[in-house]
């Protein structure tokens, strides 16, 4: 097994691997890395809701997305598994969105889905060029080992630490990280080249988020819910002074934008064409909570 690390990533619990240094916005290090590979698995992206410059999204999620597919073809890869997001997925008003919900670039909130977006056409293209791509689109994966962490872990973090006062109500799917990874694997075995598959489990409200997590942190769930208007004057106020301050935003506008609609989705497909069953996401929140404690997040 080989993987791909820039020169400052701390490739952890990865024992057995060999690593390649490299970026995917440098074309020649996608050759080296996979060079000889039968299979390939395309899982990085740059995941923020605010950056400095803009371009660097684009940079590593379209431009990085190209290097990577053209290397495969070059080397005659038998298979590439492309990890896009659900913001790709279209979501209906008052429904739940699936793999054949359409969805424009125009519907995209922000550089990150955007260039997500467009990462996603690149591997859709490559397919029908001929490269063996399968696309999957995990939803919000939860579990243990969120080094970062990601915005869910976040959420668990701020709410385990007291810092979760109130919230904006919204909506998310859920999953376990270890039934995305899994997902994975049966994208590769019985995927078909060109389709893509919703890798989630349970639709939730923050709300009821917050709900789950409050026997397993010990503190009640908050009752103030944050109207949206309210949310949306502090995303642009936060994001005003993140631009001139140069520092993360306390609440960035794009993530408040994504947070207006209910990313809720059905994974049927995936059940159907590939045998994916994820297990309960109370699991994953647990396995999620006690992790973050013993390894001094909270």
């Amino acid at each position: 097994m080989r993987v791909l690390a820039r020169p400052a990533s701390r490739v952890r619990e990865l024992e057995g691997a060999e690593p390649v240094t490299g970026d995917l916005r440098d074309a020649s290090a996608m050759n080296r890395a996979v060079a000889g590979c039968g299979v390939v698995y395309h899982v990085a992206a740059d995941y923020r809701l605010w950056v400095p410059r803009p371009n660097d999204l684009y940079e590593s999620n379209v431009q990085g997305t190209r290097n990577l597919l053209d290397a495969a073809r070059r080397a005659g890869v038998e298979r590439v598994v492309y990890t896009s997001t659900v913001g790709c997925i279209g979501f209906p008003q008052n429904g739940t969105g699936d793999e054949s919900t359409l969805v424009s670039l125009t519907e995209m909130s922000g550089h990150y889905k955007r260039s997500k977006f467009l990462a996603e056409q690149e591997a859709l293209k490559a397919a029908q060029a001929g490269l063996p791509v399968v696309i999957v689109n995990p939803t919000a994966p939860t579990g243990d080992h969120d080094f970062k962490p990601t915005p869910t872990g976040k959420v668990i973090v701020d709410f385990a630490k007291g810092k979760l006062p109130a919230y904006i109500e919204t909506g998310l799917n859920l999953v376990d990280v270890r039934d995305v990874a899994r997902g994975h694997l049966l994208a590769c075995d019985k995927g078909k080249a060109g389709d893509r598959y919703i890798l989630g489990c349970e639709n939730l409200t923050l709300g009821q988020i917050l709900e789950r997590l409050s026997p397993l942190c010990g503190r009640p769930a908050p009752r103030v819910r944050i109207p949206y208007a309210v949310a949306y004057a502090v995303g642009l106020a936060s994001t005003a002074l993140a631009n001139i301050t140069g520092r993360t935003p306390l609440a960035p506008i794009e993530g408040v934008r994504m947070a207006r609609h209910k990313m809720w989705v059905t994974h049927d497909k995936a059940r159907r064409e590939l045998g994916y069953e994820p297990g309960p996401v109370g699991v994953a929140l647990a396995r999620a909570v006690d992790w973050f404690r013993a390894n001094g997040y909270c």
